[in-house]
C-alpha cells in the first residue's frame, strides 16, 4: 500500500495542478467575458496572458500548503468530509495570503472577484477529482488491487472489531490474510480463517503474502508481542498494535484532555437514548412516506398471492427484536401453507452457516413467492411493524427465537437495537455472507450509527434490490 500510495499522490498532485489553473482561467473567464456579477469597464480589462504567471504561482503554493496540512498523506478510514473541511481551509488560506501580497504591490491593477471565484472553482474541481478517485480505487480494492494483505494476531473482541470493520469498509484497503490465535477453537469466525498458532507465524509468514501485521493481543502478552514483532522484521512485513486497554473494544473507549493530560474512559457501545429517539423519528417519517408510496404495489401483490396459491396473503411468524422482546412479524407469503413443518425434513438442504436455515430452491416456496423472495418485495409488509415500533427500517435481521437460542455470547449483542428492514448485511451480499460476516457488520453498524448511516444504507437498498445480489 505504501508503492501505491506515493504513486497515487504523485498522480493527484499533477490532477490538482491542472484543475487549480482549469479552476482559475474558468474564473477568469466569468469575471472578464461573462462580466458577472457587473460590467467590467474597458479601462479595467486585464488580458489573460497576466494572469498566467499568477495561476502558476498560485499553483505552486496551494500544492505546498496542501502537502504541509498532509492532505496528501494517505490515512486510512479518512472521510471525505475531513478531506473537504482540509481543502476548503487550506485553499482559502493560500488564496488569501496571495490576495494580500499581490494588492498590497499593485492594488488597482487585478480583481478581487477572481480570487474568490477561482478559489470556489478550485474547491468544487478538487473535491469532484477526489470523489472520482475514491469511486475508482473503490471498484479495484474489491478486486484485490492495490490491498494490503493483512494478518491478523489475537481473534478476541478486539481482533473480531477489526475484522467487521475492514468487512464493512472495503475502502480502507485491507485485504485479510487470515488471522493467527493460540486458541484452536477459534477455527472459523465469518470468512476469516484461523492460520495457526503464534508460535507458527514464521511459517505463516513464508506460505502467505503479508505486507501488514494487526497485533490485538492483550497487554500483559509483552514477550510475546516481542517475538511476533522480530519474526515479522525478518520479512519486512508491517508491524502495527492495537491498544488493548484493559480488554475493552476500542468501541468502548472515550478520549478526553484536562490541560494537556489525556484521560481514558469507558463509553457505552450501544447507540444513546437521544439516537434511538432521532432514529425512531426518522422511521416514523420515512415510513408512512413508504407505505403511502406502496399501497398499490402492494395492492397487487396480494392479488397475486391469493390468486395463485391456497392460504392467508400476509404471513405471520414470530421474531426477537430489541432486548430479547418477542413480537410478530409481518411477510407476504412466499410459501405453501404448512412450510414450517416441514423444515425438519429439509434441513439436509441448508445451505446457510451458523443458526440460520436458507435454500437457494426451496421446494417449498410457490411460484409467485420466489419472485417475491428474489426482489425482497415479501418484506414490505414489515413496513407496519416499523410504525408499531416493533422494527426500524435500518438494522440487523429480525431473528427466530431458535436461532437466537443457538447464538455464542458475542452474537447477542446484536439484539440491543431494534432489528432492521434492510441493514448493512443486506447491502453487503446478503444471503452470500456468513452469519458470523453478518453479525460482525451488525455490531459495526451499532457502533457507528448516525442518521446519514441509516440514509446511505436505505439508498444503497435499491440498487441491492434491483440486482437481487445474494436474495434468496
Amino acid at each position: 500500500m505504501k508503492r501505491h500510495a506515493q504513486t497515487l499522490m504523485i498522480l493527484q498532485v499533477g490532477i490538482d495542478f491542472v484543475l487549480i489553473n482549469a479552476a482559475f482561467w474558468l474564473a477568469y473567464i466569468i469575471r472578464y467575458e461573462f462580466r458577472f456579477p457587473i460590467t467590467v469597464a474597458e479601462a479595467n480589462y486585464v488580458a489573460y496572458t497576466e494572469y498566467i504567471p499568477i495561476s502558476l504561482l498560485l499553483s505552486l503554493f496551494l500544492l505546498l500548503i496542501y502537502r504541509i496540512e498532509g492532505i496528501y498523506n494517505y490515512v486510512r478510514g479518512r472521510s471525505w468530509l475531513e478531506e473537504l473541511y482540509s481543502l476548503i481551509t487550506a485553499t482559502f488560506t493560500g488564496i488569501v495570503f496571495l490576495v494580500f501580497i499581490f494588492f498590497f504591490f499593485r492594488p488597482q491593477f487585478y480583481s478581487r472577484l477572481i480570487y474568490l471565484y477561482a478559489g470556489i472553482l478550485i474547491v468544487i474541481l478538487l473535491t469532484l477529482s477526489r470523489v472520482i478517485t475514491r469511486m475508482v480505487l473503490g471498484r479495484l480494492r474489491q478486486r484485490g488491487i492495490g490491498v494490503d494483505h493483512a494478518l491478523i494476531i489475537g481473534a478476541g473482541e478486539i481482533g473480531r472489531a477489526i475484522m467487521r470493520n475492514v468487512l464493512a469498509q472495503p475502502d480502507l484497503g485491507y485485504h485479510i490474510e487470515g488471522f493467527v490465535d493460540d486458541d484452536p477453537t477459534k477455527a472459523v469466525i465469518g470468512n476469516f480463517q484461523l492460520l495457526g498458532g503464534t508460535d507458527q507465524l514464521p511459517r505463516i509468514l513464508r506460505q502467505h503474502k503479508i505486507d501488514e501485521i494487526i497485533i490485538t493481543l492483550p497487554w500483559h502478552a509483552r514477550d510475546k508481542i516481542v517475538r511476533i514483532m522480530v519474526d515479522a522484521e525478518t520479512t519486512g512485513a508491517r508491524v502495527k498494535i492495537v491498544p488493548d486497554l484493559f480488554q475493552l473494544s476500542l468501541s468502548k473507549i472515550a478520549v478526553d484532555a484536562v490541560g494537556g493530560i489525556p484521560l481514558i474512559g469507558v463509553k457505552d457501545a450501544s447507540i444513546s437514548v437521544g439516537a434511538l429517539s432521532t432514529k425512531r423519528v426518522m422511521d416514523v417519517l420515512l415510513s408512512i412516506m413508504i407505505f403511502v408510496l406502496l399501497l398499490i404495489p402492494m395492492g397487487v401483490i396480494a392479488l397475486l398471492i391469493k390468486s395463485t396459491s391456497e392460504g392467508p396473503v400476509i404471513f405471520k411468524q414470530q421474531r426477537v427484536g430489541r432486548g430479547g422482546k418477542l413480537f410478530t412479524a409481518y411477510k407476504f407469503r412466499t410459501m405453501r401453507v404448512g412450510a414450517d413443518d416441514e423444515q425438519e425434513s429439509l434441513q439436509h438442504l441448508n445451505e446457510a452457516s451458523g443458526p440460520l436455515f436458507k435454500i437457494r430452491n426451496d421446494p417449498r416456496m410457490t411460484p409467485v413467492g420466489k419472485w417475491l423472495r428474489r426482489t425482497s418485495f415479501d418484506e414490505f409488509p414489515q413496513v407496519l411493524n416499523v410504525l408499531r415500533g416493533d422494527m426500524s427500517l435500518v438494522g440487523p435481521r429480525p431473528p427466530l427465537p431458535n436461532e437466537v437460542a443457538q447464538y455464542e455470547e458475542w452474537h447477542k449483542r446484536r439484539l440491543d437495537v431494534a432489528p432492521g428492514v434492510t441493514g448493512l448485511w443486506q447491502v453487503s451480499g446478503r444471503s452470500e455472507l456468513t452469519f458470523d460476516e453478518m453479525v460482525m457488520l451488525d455490531l459495526y453498524y451499532i457502533e457507528n450509527w448516525s442518521p446519514w448511516l441509516d440514509l446511505w444504507i436505505l439508498i444503497k437498498t435499491i440498487p441491492a434490490l434491483l440486482t437481487a445480489r445474494g436474495a434468496y
